[in-house]
């Protein structure tokens, strides 16, 4: 018997001794009168058996069946090992069809000796940053490097972005590494589907900021410009502010995130059976719809933020590496082991000794750029020393050149002089 039992059960016999009235008793067990006489009822008859509640060791009616509870520990088991308990509860209910909550699936697992994948620290006191009001003022972007598709396939890095009204992501995808053209893909897919953000919120990588003791060019030095790196500069011309954060805490919103796809999304690569870039990408465009669906809340404020591109809106132009050359006499632009001839055009005949940049676009492509105009080019051909390079000829000496003569040992190269 429990220890509120017990007590019952010697007040109860007080009141069989005439020690205590019933009205007594109902004041010292917090019952009311007629509770007091129905459980003085059932003593008389059945002694201190009648106290215990009628269903103890009795199986409960919306228990579980045991079959049901060994499938869902062989199903945590495999194929859904690794999975946290909410989200294992979420797949049995979406694939399985069995409706169990979070609480009852961690109790049955617990029995079987499965604990929990997700391992948390203890909490420490930190003050809370409030969200920016409207969706697309503020996003915090990062890449994780992760064994994502642990041992099947290479280490990839997801590249992503997470709004911080809303706790939305708007675009992520998995690369070899991290890197400028990754983080120049990320912008330009959020641009063309929402519009330019307001403000972006990183670390302090070099992708980002121009470290060390690297000055800027004489020219941007003259101009009053700071060193700006190639997504520096791409943030400059669509008019995003950026913003590094001295700390993986200040940037903690899309810190968290990679804790949860580090579990949810990796659990989900490991069901699909990705094992490329490619397969982990496919199962990433079906899992950040359903993510945004969950976890996304509601801004403070329903206006966007993001501001609108128009249909004149040349993305080739700014999703690119630009790079500052100046056009040799014979109108041939360098560019690492290409050369691309400057043809003449209706504002120019010649374009030597001019300033031009270079457009690298993503894919490779090449432009000539003129104070915002594009010029017409076509391949040069390469001088002989980039053909010899490329065809792998060397110049020949002939077996018959004589050595260099030493100087004789009283040579006046030889002597040492005091000066």
């Amino acid at each position: 018997m429990t220890l509120r039992e017990q007590n019952r059960l010697k007040v109860l016999n007080q009141v069989e001794t005439r020690v205590l009235t019933v009205n007594k008793a109902a004041s010292l067990l917090d019952l009311s009168e007629r509770q007091v006489w129905r459980i003085l009822s059932g003593y008389r008859k059945e002694g201190a058996a009648a106290i215990a509640h009628g269903n103890r060791g009795r199986k409960p009616a919306n228990a579980l069946p045991e079959s049901v509870r060994r499938k869902i520990v062989e199903l945590a088991k495999f194929p859904y090992t690794g999975f946290n308990h909410q989200h294992l509860t979420e797949k049995l209910s979406e694939r399985e069809g069995i409706l169990v909550s979070r609480s009852t699936l961690r109790n049955i697992l617990l029995a079987a000796g499965i604990s929990s994948p997700r391992k948390r620290r203890p909490p420490k006191h930190r003050s809370r940053r409030e969200r920016y009001p409207q969706e697309g003022m503020l996003l915090q972007t990062d890449g994780s490097p992760h064994d994502w598709l642990e041992g099947r396939g290479p280490v990839l890095c997801l590249i992503g972005a997470i709004d911080d009204a809303t706790s939305k992501v708007p675009y992520a995808f998995f690369r070899e590494q991290e890197d400028s053209q990754g983080y120049m893909l990320l912008l330009r897919e959020i641009v063309l589907r929402y519009g330019i953000p307001q403000a972006l919120y990183h670390d302090r990588h070099s992708i980002f900021e121009v470290l060390g003791d690297k000055e800027a060019s004489l020219q941007a030095q003259l101009n009053g410009q700071e060193p700006l790196t190639q997504i520096g500069r791409l943030l400059q011309e669509l008019g995003i502010t950026s913003i590094a954060a001295h700390s993986p805490q200040a940037k903690g919103r899309i810190e968290r995130l990679w804790g949860t796809f580090q579990d949810r999304l990796t659990s989900e690569l490991r069901l699909a059976g990705a094992r490329t870039r490619e397969e982990a990408n496919q199962v990433l465009a079906f899992f950040l719809p359903e993510y945004n669906r969950k976890f996304a809340i509601t801004a403070k404020e329903p206006e966007i933020a993001y501001q609108e591109v128009g249909a004149g809106f040349k993305a080739k132009e700014y999703f690119c590496f630009k790079h500052s050359r100046t056009v040799g006499a014979d109108n041939v632009v360098r560019f690492r082991d290409m050369r691309l001839q400057v043809l003449a055009s209706e504002d120019r005949i010649s374009y030597a000794r001019s300033k031009v940049e270079v457009y690298e676009g993503l894919d490779g492509s090449l432009a000539v750029y003129y104070r915002g105009k594009s010029l017409p080019t076509s391949i040069a051909p390469l001088e002989g020393t980039m053909l010899r390079k490329q065809r792998g000829t060397v110049a020949t000496v002939p077996l018959c050149q004589s050595r260099p003569a030493r100087p004789a040992p009283d040579h006046p190269w030889r002597q040492w002089v005091y000066r």
